[in-house]
């Protein structure tokens, strides 16, 4: 170990006084957080989270900067919804022989939904609009960037999951806990889907206009203005409606 320290010695620095100075001189900074919202350990759907905070809150703690400093937050959801593990997941396509539908298989293989580094199958389902609700209130996310657009070509319908009927009633946001979720029923509501392709699309126009009528429709429900879509795995295959550091 003492053999490195040479090395890693100019690594090493006071990180909150670096970022002060940083956000002072006007310099860009970016935070990315990890696993996602529903996994928080005090905001998820517990007891199926992970074992830290990995709401955007936790950038404060974590890096040492000040909650003032941070102007800007992109909330990145799939066009589609995804979960590793056990836990309730309302909109998964999933039937009780197939064990996965059609539809949620298909999604599975186009979107290559298998766990970066496990290999682990992810479960896939409808676009959870209510479910994004609570992370966009949890995080005070200021835009959206929509990723795998591209997976939903050729679907004839499209499906956004905008409550759940619980216990006689209908929520039109995620309640808190996993009990909550406990045997409640997905509120869908339809929209024709698109045959044309989006894959490599890097100007919104020129997205089909059913692609264009579900983000927007994403955006309505969740009261938040879709600035980013992903259209490929590439990283210059992304339509940016809003820049985040030009917000």
């Amino acid at each position: 170990a003492l053999a490195l320290a040479e090395r890693i010695q100019p690594l090493v620095l006071d990180v909150p006084r670096a970022l002060y100075e940083a956000n002072k001189a006007g310099q860009n900074l970016l935070f990315e957080g990890a696993q996602g919202t529903l996994l928080d350990i005090d905001h998820g759907t517990y007891p199926f989270v992970t074992s830290s905070n990995c709401i955007s809150g936790a950038v404060c703690a974590g890096a040492g900067i000040g909650p003032q400093s941070l102007h800007y937050v992109l909330g990145i959801t799939k066009a589609y919804t995804t979960r590793v593990g056990s836990g309730p997941f309302p909109t998964e396509l999933y039937d009780a022989e197939l064990k996965q539908d059609p539809i949620g298989k298909m999604l599975a293989e186009k979107g290559h939904e298998f766990g970066s580094t496990t290999g682990r199958a992810r479960r896939c389902g409808w676009f959870d609009a209510a479910a994004l609700k609570r992370s966009i209130q949890i995080n005070g996310v200021s835009g959206l960037c929509v990723t795998k657009l591209d997976v939903m070509d050729g679907m004839e319908t499209v499906r956004i999951g905008v409550g759940y009927k619980i216990g006689g009633q209908i929520s039109d946001i995620l309640p808190v806990g996993a009990d909550s979720l406990l045997g409640c029923e997905p509120v869908y509501e339809d929209m024709p889907g698109w045959s044309g392709s989006t894959v490599g699309v890097k100007r919104y126009e020129e997205l089909p206009q059913a692609a264009r009528n579900y983000l927007q429709r994403i955006a309505e429900i969740c009261e938040v203005p879709v600035d980013m879509v992903s259209t490929g795995p590439d990283r210059d295959e992304t339509i940016v409606l809003r820049h985040p550091f030009q917000a």
